[in-house]
């Protein structure tokens, strides 16, 4: 039996092109519903794309679905998670079969809907975690500058603060004194800023930001308790409450302080393999989710930090039995049995494109670690080297793809 996954994305955040590959390789049928220029546009793995448009993100993703008829969705960022979680509360209200199996696509695709609120609301999910024997750092909502000095008393300094629905690091501050504290919740809590909101509707075509910037709609602010170490992420693919295959990755470098990862160490770690088990069956998930940790410098306990409701940058990664993410969604969506792709390296090291490359063009890890190009896919290739992602690099260097490692890349 053939399945076809509609990824969704709001950004054109790259990864999810990767993803796409993977989840055709595995066997499944892969549309996507993107921005205009996304690199999913022009990839072979994908059969149709379809636009996404920011002041209509919910038509949007509804004429996708109408289009492709999948079996599955794919949110690729946390905004198309938001935009999914809204569009299923209109269909539950709505009626006839047309609306009663678009709620039953979505709550197929991302688990019961009962966690949907959860996976949103830092502070409510880490409590889950708590409550369900999972060490976490205590985390609390702060409504008021008042809230915030009263959890600074009780838990002292250094601390994290994170906004509700932000990712890739722009809503989390880590403060060292009730100034900081005060300047970042202000900043935090603020909406979007109209100029930037339509900056990148002009320049990226991406409108998503201009209805959160109209309505001024504040965000709500979370304190969490600093954990000194070092940081993991753990990327799982679930079905009905249970994982079906796994990665865990202790995080060598970013791409910058609050950006996303560019190296990371695959790892076994039975409390970080605990966690995620725990949370999916707590959240009763399905579809692809990413767990955050932070290992504890003195101890190595791994302490859970936040969910990311979504794919992640290394879901496509197949790395052996149990490691391979889209093989084991597309054998849970058709019935076949499960075939997992040949592991794709031995390194432990894995080299992130292009990030690493952005991050440091002679970083020693494009060498030592597994350097994760997919030659396979000469546009993506060139979509990830293009201006958009493009680090400085020597004018000599006629060719960006000549500086993708110290060694001479094949020519694209």
């Amino acid at each position: 039996m053939k399945a076809t996954v509609l990824i969704a994305t709001t950004s054109r955040w790259f990864p999810t092109a990767r993803l796409a590959m993977a989840l055709a390789q595995a066997g499944c049928t892969v549309d996507a519903v993107c921005p205009p220029r996304h690199p999913l546009g022009r990839m072979a793995a994908v059969r149709q794309t379809h636009p996404y448009r920011g002041l209509m993100p919910l038509k949007s993703f509804t004429d996708a679905v109408e289009a492709t008829q999948p079996d599955f969705i794919l949110p690729g960022d946390d905004l198309a998670t938001c935009h999914l979680h809204r569009l299923y509360e209109q269909a539950r209200q709505g009626v006839g079969q047309h609306a009663r199996a678009l709620a039953m696509l979505i709550e197929r695709s991302l688990g019961a809907p009962e966690s949907f609120p959860v996976v949103y609301a830092r502070t409510a999910f880490i409590n889950l975690a708590r409550k369900a024997g999972v060490r976490a750092p205590r985390t609390e909502a702060v409504a008021s500058l008042e809230d915030l000095k009263k959890w600074a008393l009780q838990a002292g300094f250094p601390m994290v603060l994170k906004a509700n629905g932000t990712s890739g690091g722009d809503g989390v501050r880590v403060v060292h004194n009730l100034e900081e504290a005060e300047c970042a919740f202000h900043a935090l809590q603020a909406p979007p800023l109209l100029a930037r909101a339509l900056k990148r509707a002009l320049v990226d075509q991406d409108r998503s930001l201009i209805w959160p910037s109209l309505r001024r709609q504040q965000f709500v602010v979370n304190a969490q308790e600093y954990v000194a170490g070092r940081e993991a992420t753990s990327a799982v693919a679930a079905w009905h409450g249970k994982v079906l295959a796994s990665l865990h990755f202790e995080v060598i470098h970013k791409r910058d302080a609050a950006g996303p990862s560019s190296v990371v160490r695959l790892i076994e770690n039975a409390e970080m393999s605990n966690a995620a088990e725990t949370m999916v069956s707590q959240l009763n998930l399905s579809g692809l989710h990413g767990f955050d940790f932070m290992l504890e410098a003195d101890t190595g306990y791994a302490h859970l930090i936040e969910i990311n409701p979504r794919a992640t940058q290394v879901g496509h990664l197949a790395l052996g039995p149990g490691h391979d993410l889209p093989a084991a969604l597309y054998s849970a969506l058709s019935g076949n049995p499960l075939h997992a792709a040949p592991k794709v390296t031995e390194n432990d090291i894995i080299t992130l494109f292009p990030q690493e490359w952005m991050r440091d063009p002679e970083s020693p890890f494009l060498l030592s670690g597994y350097h994760d190009v997919p030659w396979e896919d000469r546009e993506l290739i060139q979509a990830c080297v293009g201006r958009r992602w493009k680090p400085a690099i020597p004018s000599a260097a006629k060719d960006p793809a000549q500086s993708l490692s110290p060694v001479r890349a094949p020519r694209i």
